[in-house]
């Protein structure tokens, strides 16, 4: 079993280096941090501005005239002391990074674990009601919001709550940024970041829940018409005990692998999620560093992103190694 994990680790470590590498040399071939907002903010002069861009982005080694292969292997030995680079403005990206992954952590974690667990619930119940009006209405359901896109449904989310302030006369839905002014007793903070979570972990767990529900449907489905339910029903247990004992809980076991991998998406983010919301996470990071000309921005990023998928299909193998046997065997 070792031996199995390590050899699956060392796989998935190797994509990680393999996926960063390629990223940077994108990046730093079609991303110009000339073009950057930064480089000419307090200077319209064409002439100046090209000079103050060479010399800021010569300071900050980001400079797309250098050699491609030179600037990768400086990147190389800063990051191999932890050290992501500069941004075209002069910031770190390590802070930046350090900073929007709690923020995302916030966002996603509610909306993805309420996501899992309501879509198993309702995807296990639709298949003991295979073919009747409730399957068929929930099943209507589940594909028209997996085929609309997200932006739409944040959107339509936004538009229903607005609808719904004007309707009450109270500020009831607040959907623009992590949290905004607040006043009076101590648990006023709190409860502000509450009303501005509400709607981005709304959206998250409609799509969570549509998604999980159609897989487990599909995979209670399967177990439902295995030998071993026919026969426990036949040797007399009820059908409920029959379902939840037998046929669910092997069902579980792939949603769970699932699962595994979708943890690292809460660190990396939900990117439409939080530019519709206005959440500084690292979704909106990445979108803001391609913006940006941000070379090392999205570098940076997709590596994180790589580490946690990783991360992620680790937890995925020792949740099979632990439930089947013949990986455990070999």
């Amino acid at each position: 079993m070792g031996k199995y994990l390590l050899r699956r680790t060392l796989n998935y470590l190797v994509m990680v280096i393999i996926a960063t590498t390629a990223t940077f040399f994108l990046a730093a071939s079609y991303l110009d941090p000339r073009l950057s907002k930064f480089n000419c903010a307090q200077n319209r002069d064409p002439v100046r501005c090209t000079e103050n861009a060479r010399r800021v982005m010569s300071s900050l080694h980001i400079d797309p005239t250098e050699n491609v292969f030179s600037r990768f292997w400086y990147w190389l030995g800063r990051v191999a002391h932890w050290d992501w680079g500069r941004t075209p403005g002069g910031g770190f990206v390590n802070q930046e990074i350090a900073g929007r992954v709690w923020v995302s952590f916030r966002l996603v974690t509610i909306g993805f674990l309420l996501g899992t667990a309501i879509g198993v619930i309702l995807g296990a119940w639709a298949a003991t009601k295979q073919y009747k009006v409730s399957d068929q209405l929930f099943t209507l359901w589940s594909l028209l919001i997996i085929s609309t896109p997200t932006a739409v449904i944040a959107v339509v989310t936004q538009i229903l709550a607005t609808k719904a302030n004007r309707a009450t006369g109270w500020e009831l839905f607040e959907f623009l940024g992590e949290s905004g002014r607040h006043s009076g007793s101590w648990i006023s903070p709190f409860l502000d970041r509450l009303q501005h979570l509400l709607l981005p972990t709304l959206t998250l767990t409609v799509l969570g829940v549509a998604s999980f529900s159609r897989y487990q449907r599909n995979l209670m489905l399967d177990t439902l018409n295995a030998d071993y339910v026919r026969t426990a029903r036949a040797k007399g247990l009820r059908r409920r005990t029959a379902v939840f004992k037998h046929a669910l809980r092997t069902a579980l076991i792939p949603t769970g692998t699932l699962f595994a991998i979708g943890i690292p998406s809460i660190f990396v983010g939900a990117t439409f999620t939080e530019v519709l919301f206005g959440w500084h996470g690292m979704g909106e990071y990445f979108i803001t560093s391609i913006t940006n000309q941000d070379v090392n921005g999205v570098v940076a990023v997709t590596s994180f992103s790589a580490v946690c998928y990783l991360v992620g299909a680790v937890l995925a193998e020792v949740f099979v190694v632990v439930l089947d046997p013949r990986v455990r065997v070999s």
